[in-house]
């Protein structure tokens, strides 16, 4: 009898030839627990999803009241569900006016999809920009706007009209013209080493694109719902995006993402052709309901707010020799090695010390962490603790 694990290696489809293996069994707030009790502090919350921990009470007591209810019903929007209609109301009460009506998928790579079609049918223009070693999802139209050739090289060819441009490089702002539908851009940046923009930098691309009428999307997938300090990660600019884009902390553990804009602009899927953009599962009720409980529980149990100290913490313990530099806002950091080869065995100690970490896509000699927004300051110092220790045995 094959066991789980050989199951999940000849059965399953894998993304590396070096999965981690871990078999979690378990798992809650903070901690996961594997099939021999042994604890891990998940130090990067599942990557952004888990932003209210695992298993939050809150979250657990809406998915099991909305599962005895009704599940799937019809494909989104053709029936009126209350749990699509409570969270759309809630995201627009969080938000500008302009950004008040939201449209949910079922991931962040949907998401990107749906906002790239929606620019290019608002605009009536082709040409998509992004940025160097940006990350947008998997899927061919958000591969196609990746800023890294080594992931989308052996999927060509891809989106046509496409471009891509230097970030924080102003003097690239002349390649967004009257041809370009939207540019979109990570508010704070995840896969490229958490990367923060420099001070009017947001404004002056906005500035430029409604200069020459491209639209301008940002990208929360990573950055949205508490993690940087606000609930959305644009409120720190002063900028407020045509088109926003969530998923991942957003649905308390659940799948689920939305674009949002304003009402008019989202009427364009409606006519010329109906049905403009289609998705049997999205805004499913249970996953609706979790999101709902899942913002409903950053507020009631003021995390955001909680974030600022815990940065402090994250700046003051995480100084070593070793440690080349650091970048991030709120909990979203990242900490910077000589090479990949010395971060990846700093990673390994820290996951048999049971404190779980990775390194980013874009940025590989760069460790991440970016925990749950429930950690308290004694975990989240316990963990960096443990990362230090972990440097300490660095040659």
């Amino acid at each position: 009898m094959l066991t789980p694990r050989q199951i999940f290696l000849h059965h399953q489809a894998q993304t590396s030839d070096a999965p981690l293996l871990l078999e979690i069994k378990k798992a809650e707030g903070i901690y996961l627990y594997d099939i021999n009790d042994k604890s891990y502090i998940d130090l990067i919350s599942g990557i952004g999803v888990s932003a209210v921990g695992h298993c939050h009470p809150r979250v657990v007591e809406a998915v099991q009241k909305q599962v005895a209810t009704y599940m799937h019903l019809m494909v989104y929007g053709e029936y009126v569900q209350s749990p699509q209609t409570i969270l759309a109301q809630k995201l627009a009460s969080l938000l500008p006016d302009s950004l008040n009506c939201s449209y949910f998928v079922n991931s962040g790579a949907e998401a990107i999809e749906g906002a790239l079609k929606l620019a290019k049918r608002i605009t009536g223009r082709t040409e998509l920009i992004s940025f160097e070693d940006a990350y947008h999802g998997s899927t061919h139209g958000a591969l196609s706007i990746m800023g890294n050739e080594t992931y989308k090289q052996a999927y060509r060819p891809l989106l046509p009209d496409t471009r891509i441009i230097r970030y924080l490089d102003e003097s690239d702002f002349d390649k967004i013209t009257d041809r370009t539908a939207a540019v979109i851009v990570e508010t704070v940046r995840g896969e490229s080493g958490a990367q923060i923009p420099n001070k009017n930098y947001l404004n002056n691309l906005q500035a430029h694109c409604k200069a020459v009428g491209a639209l301008l999307i940002f990208d929360e997938i990573q950055c949205g719902m508490g993690r940087t300090g606000k609930m959305f990660a644009f409120e720190h600019y002063d900028v407020i995006p045509d088109i926003l884009v969530l998923a991942k902390g957003l649905g308390g553990g659940m799948p689920i993402g939305a674009f949002i804009s304003s009402y008019a602009n989202m009427q364009v899927f409606t006519n010329q052709p109906i049905l403009g953009h289609i998705t049997t599962f999205g805004g499913h009720p249970v996953n609706c309901a979790a999101a709902m409980a899942c913002i409903e529980t950053i507020q009631s149990e003021n995390l955001i707010a909680k974030v600022t100290e815990k940065e402090e913490i994250i700046k003051s313990m995480m100084r070593h020799q070793k440690i080349l530099g650091i970048s991030g806002k709120g909990m979203m950091w990242a900490i910077e090695f000589k090479d990949f080869e010395q971060n990846k065995r700093i990673i390994d100690r820290c996951i048999s010390m049971g404190v779980i970490t990775d390194w980013f896509l874009f940025a590989p000699h760069k460790l991440r962490i970016a925990p749950p927004l429930t950690i308290n300051n004694q975990e989240l110092s316990k963990a960096l603790q443990i990362i230090l220790d972990c440097i300490d045995l660095e040659a």
